[in-house]
């Protein structure tokens, strides 16, 4: 099993930076760059490529509104060309709050876009021969009935290290999910309880593999949480780390049957707390959400406690599926909890 670890892209950029050189050392392979609104993901992605030497670079997410499909493609490429061939291009659909209030752009057939955009990506890498894709969804070119007609057929300039650049994308729900097992090199779920992730997701996977073109090779599932090293007497104060973003997930990301996060929570069989949780997150109520967020899950998605239990919990997210651990360090000494970890997986 691989090891993999989300940065933090609200803060000291810099420092998290130097940070990162930090965990590839210590034993990290992926590092997850975020996107949301605030900095954009390509602009670390190609800072860290010229400060580490062997950690996978990762985009986790980028929305699929945000950019034109040959614009993700060949921000992959730049990425990929300055890493050395370590980057992987993680895609998602995002949310309506952020894509429409933010981007301005509405949120639409989310499935068909996305299966579209792996194709282009695929088409531009391989270089065999001038883009022409005329999808639902978009065109390359534009029809001659549209614009000024005046668009031809290209091929990226830049010659791919890789013809293949590593596709993951973030999905949650069923029909998103049989997507990503069909044409994905890898999947990004969150909120991954993997005790309970074969009753949620287990069909739509199985749907989605028997579609699969046996060239794209196994699905990497990338998966994990929060991570300590600590005595039973802590574990329940580490814990509490991850109730204030399960809480904003669970309760803010969306409105009412409009919650993606919420639904699993909801599928996971945790009806009533997610149902309690949203009303309480969306009337204001931040910190008697957090309260409310379960014990169980929080247990159940995360890796706190003394070596053996961590132990244990590695093997049940194997168990599971589980090809890349991803991880977020609580306590003081994140990179010498990697180190730790490095050693167990």
């Amino acid at each position: 099993m691989k090891l993999s670890i989300a940065v933090n892209y609200s803060g000291d950029v810099k420092a998290m930076a130097d940070q990162v050189v930090q965990f590839e050392d210590a034993g990290v392979d992926l590092v997850w760059v975020p996107e949301a609104y605030g900095m954009d993901a390509p602009s670390v992605m190609g800072y860290l490529a010229a400060i580490t030497k062997r950690v996978e670079i990762a985009s986790g997410i980028l929305p699929i509104y945000s950019r034109t499909p040959t614009l993700l493609a060949m921000t992959a490429v730049g990425v990929d060309v300055l890493s050395g061939g370590r980057c992987v291009l993680g895609l998602g659909a995002s949310g309506p709050q952020v894509i429409e209030g933010w981007h301005g752009v509405a949120y639409d057939r989310p499935i068909g876009r996305t299966r579209e955009i792996v194709e282009i990506c695929r088409k531009v890498w391989a270089r065999e021969e001038k883009l022409n894709h005329q999808g639902r969804n978009y065109a390359m070119p534009l029809p001659l009935d549209q614009g000024t007609g005046l668009g031809v057929p290209l091929k990226i300039i830049t010659h791919p290290p890789r013809p293949q650049i590593p596709i993951l994308l973030a999905s949650l729900g069923p029909k998103n999910v049989e997507l990503t097992a069909e044409v994905a090199n890898g999947w990004l779920p969150t909120m991954f309880v993997p005790q309970r992730a074969s009753s949620v997701w287990g069909d739509d996977l199985a749907r989605g593999q028997a579609k699969r073109d046996p060239a794209l090779g196994p699905m990497d599932v990338v998966a994990g949480g929060m991570v300590a090293f600590v005595g039973k007497s802590e574990v329940a104060q580490m814990q509490d780390y991850g109730r204030p973003s399960t809480a904003l997930y669970v309760g803010g990301m969306g409105a009412v049957g409009q919650n993606f996060y919420n639904t699993l929570m909801c599928r996971y069989g945790w009806e009533a707390e997610a149902r309690e949780i949203q009303q309480l997150y969306l009337n204001g109520n931040k910190s008697e959400a957090e309260a409310k967020v379960p014990s169980e899950f929080l247990e159940a998605s995360s890796l706190i406690g003394d070596e053996g239990y961590v132990t244990e919990r590695i093997a049940a997210y194997a168990a599971a599926g589980v090809t890349y651990l991803n991880v977020t360090p609580v306590g003081s000494d994140p990179v010498g909890t990697i180190q730790r970890l490095r050693q167990l997986v």
